[in-house]
């Protein structure tokens, strides 16, 4: 046999042991749960094709949330495949409450998208550790989210809020039809700045300062083809990837966040500065001996994840309570009056105990996390055996394995009318003194819960307050003919976003 036919051959019989290969992978996904005892999707195929379609650009997240979440309507989790992951899709708040609190010992990790040593932006972050790693990191951080820090941090993100306002007041131009996504990013790109970086930027004022641009870089991780194909390969060949250069940012997005970082430790050591941030407590931690050496990259990592979070998912809250303030003129006025009798008397500032104090605005932000909540899906691993109760009358309990995934259909859970009548509806009122203890208990999830919770879920509402607080005192928020509603959400995005973007007009209150 001439050397031609024995690399056919030997080409043939690779070809034959990769098919073979994706199909053996392919039949443990689809039939993982046909003999664990628990209601699964019987129709894999297509609960494959609608996870390709959200990734594609095709479907929103939301929709297929919905779609999930309403297949078994009467099961408490059942069984399905997320990609070629067999996942448990999660229901019962009692389940939740077990898994993210009770017995979190055996869920204490988030599935990791990427390894740490080809993007350690985003592998070395707190939200991507795992065990004792998760646990360190956690305990250095969070003493940057007491009431002190937060008391502290309110000053500075206040004069963000009064920079911003102000130049809309100074160009009146801009305010006719806004897109808040991208104004309501340069605030947050201030906010994340100042706080994090211990560096002062405007971004209103100074449009392509660096801070900004590489937020808005950094963001642009949303769903289509190009993106979807890139994060499935990195994904299932990290090594292929590496030598390749393949990373989920770009490499200068990292050179970027290393040099500013860098810089700030360098200074803050050379010139003695300490300031009570993130930067200074993850400088203490390296400082100290510890089961994991604290690295410059380490803390870069933290920094970036505050930023890339603040960036966006900040924003977009933002974006979605204006919208409803500018949709909804009682709720507006109600909110604003609120404000005014909250304002100190000497020169009209709102100060941090004054804004703690206004239960009307906790209420409307409250609303819009249900509504629109941050992360579509939760996920936990499990990382110890797990014993299920049955899913449902005539099912038997389930052992979960280690490495298997568990979602929780946020989303979906938040617009169930057994938990929130009339779901759809904007309704501040869920959340009064009178009715929040009405509210099931683990039934309303933006920021998730347990240990796990977000950590820095009163930073983000102290700075939505105190920017929503100052733009009802200048303007008064107006729908425009760009604004759609109800809402029609974009299908090329993870997180909630409008067809369209969010358009509002603010006309000048007078003073």
């Amino acid at each position: 046999m001439d050397s031609s036919s024995t690399f056919v051959l030997l080409l043939i019989t690779l070809v034959i042991i990769g098919i073979l290969k994706i199909i053996t992978v392919i039949h443990h996904a689809f039939f993982y749960w046909k003999n664990k005892g628990l209601p699964y999707m019987p129709n894999s195929i297509s609960s494959f094709i609608m996870n390709w379609k959200v990734f594609l650009g095709y479907c929103n997240l939301a929709d297929y949330c919905q779609y999930l979440y309403n297949y078994f309507p009467d099961a408490k989790y059942f069984g399905g495949v997320d990609f070629l992951t067999p996942t448990v899709l999660l229901r019962d708040p009692e389940l939740i409450r077990e898994i993210t609190v009770k017995d979190f010992e055996h869920f204490t990790d988030h599935r990791t998208f990427i390894d740490e040593n080809i993007e350690p932006l985003f592998g070395k972050n707190i939200f991507a550790l795992r065990g004792d790693r998760w646990k360190e990191m956690r305990n250095i951080l969070s003493p940057s989210f007491t009431a002190s820090k937060m008391k502290f941090m309110f000053e500075l993100i206040s004069k963000c809020s009064h920079d911003f306002v102000d130049y809309l007041v100074d160009h009146p131009e801009v305010c006719h039809a806004i897109e808040t996504k991208g104004v309501f990013r340069r605030y947050t790109t201030d906010v994340i700045a100042t706080t994090a970086f211990g560096i002062s930027v405007n971004s209103m004022k100074d449009q392509n300062n660096e801070f900004y641009l590489r937020g808005v870089e950094a963001a642009k991780f949303s769903t289509g083809i190009l993106q979807t194909i890139k994060f499935v390969f990195l994904m299932s060949c990290p090594r292929l990837a590496t030598a390749l250069g393949v990373s989920f940012f770009p490499p200068s997005t990292l050179k970027f966040f290393m040099k500013s970082v860098g810089e700030t430790v360098k200074a803050r050591e050379e010139q003695g500065i300490v300031r009570p941030d993130m930067i200074h407590l993850l400088m203490q931690a390296r400082d100290k001996e510890s089961a994991h050496k604290m690295t410059l990259l380490d803390i870069v990592s933290q920094a970036f994840v505050f930023f890339f979070a603040g960036f966006e998912t900040s924003a977009t809250l933002m974006c979605f309570v204006a919208h409803e303030l500018a949709v909804h003129q009682d709720i507006q006025d109600r909110l604003r009056e609120e404000i005014q009798q909250h304002l100190t008397e000497e020169n009209e500032e709102i100060s941090y105990e004054s804004l703690s104090k206004m239960t009307y605005m906790d209420m409307v932000i409250s609303e819009a996390l249900r509504k629109y909540p941050p992360v579509v899906f939760l996920d936990r691993l499990c990382t110890k055996k797990y014993e299920l109760s049955p899913a449902q009358p005539g099912c038997k309990n389930v052992i979960l394995e280690p490495d298997t995934l568990l979602m929780f259909p946020v989303y979906a859970i938040h617009h169930d009318p057994k938990y929130f009548p009339n779901p759809s509806k904007f309704d501040p009122e869920r959340f009064s003194e009178e009715n929040k203890n009405n509210i099931l208990p683990y039934t309303y999830l933006p920021f998730g819960e347990g240990p796990r919770k977000c950590i820095g879920n009163r930073f983000v509402l102290m700075e939505t307050k105190i920017l929503i607080a100052h733009l009802l005192q200048k303007f008064t928020l107006k729908t425009t003919e760009k604004t759609v509603e109800p809402i029609v959400y974009s299908k090329g995005e993870f997180l909630l976003k409008p067809a369209g973007g969010f358009w509002i007009s603010l006309e000048r209150r007078g003073t």
